[in-house]
């Protein structure tokens, strides 16, 4: 039960990580997803240990039930007082939820989406990277995605520097440069964004992480979104801007389709 004095309800005092679960029951990326919220509850001073971390996950993936799935950990300092005080020895709360996992059209996978840009901004975030649980700029720009028919929306700092989509990571391929965001002022670093930096770097790809104008994205030879449940999105249109799915894109995607099907 979660408690009505909860400061992840009250504050959105916690984290949050979405697991892609393969259909014999891995989770290929669940070191990644362990690391990223370890060190989430670090930088919050939220007590949490990785054998805690370990027995929830396997708690829920015993509802597993033969099919893919996604299962949603959720962390929050747990009970508190009226205040935005921490209380000095927190009881944090750790709960997981099961989703059946509903695959991306292939159409979308193999063409590209038209994707929109959002008129919610992105405020800067001392919190920068960590996927904690205050995400109502995501949610209302989610909605307006929704409104307008778009399979995304791209939201942009107030530099007007576009950071991430309202739940996924911004790739753009140059040549033989791969690009994304900084994540220094505002966005979550996903853990497919990680794992894709990763694989680049080692095939011999250049890598830049850095904050660019809108307007380099129109230069780019493709645009691609990512994150854990979906892996790579290509986008073929953005406002009044087209691009072909690059042609390293559908590697990746089989590399990353390669972790689920073993």
């Amino acid at each position: 039960m979660l408690s009505r004095s909860d400061r992840g309800l009250a504050y959105g005092d916690g984290l949050f990580e979405t697991l892609r679960v393969s259909a014999d029951g891995r989770v290929p990326l669940w070191p990644r997803h362990r690391a990223r919220m370890l060190a989430g509850a670090r930088r919050l001073a939220i007590p949490l240990t990785e054998d805690r971390l370990e027995r929830t996950l396997a708690a829920r993936l015993r509802d597993h039930d033969g099919g893919a799935g996604v299962i949603k950990l959720v962390l929050t300092r747990g009970s508190g007082g009226r205040g935005y005080l921490p209380p000095e020895r927190p009881q944090p709360t750790l709960f997981g939820q099961w989703f059946p996992f509903t695959e991306e059209p292939c159409a979308h996978l193999r063409h590209g989406v038209e994707i929109g840009l959002c008129d919610t901004v992105l405020p800067d975030d001392p919190l920068a990277g960590l996927k904690h649980l205050n995400r109502l700029p995501q949610v209302v720009a989610r909605a307006e995605a929704g409104r307008r028919g778009w399979r995304e929306g791209l939201l942009l700092d107030r530099h007007r520097c576009p950071v991430e989509a309202t739940s996924m990571n911004l790739f753009a391929v140059f040549g033989d440069l791969l690009w994304t965001p900084s994540l220094e002022r505002a966005g979550v670093a996903g853990v497919a964004r990680g794992w894709l930096l990763d694989v680049a770097r080692d095939q011999g790809w250049r890598v830049e992480v850095r904050a660019r104008p809108l307007s380099h994205l129109r230069r780019a030879d493709g645009i691609f979104l990512t994150n854990s449940i979906v892996g790579l999105l290509p986008v073929r249109k953005l406002a009044q801007w087209t691009w072909p799915v690059d042609p390293q894109v559908p590697q990746w995607q089989r590399l990353w389709q390669a972790r689920f099907n073993h």
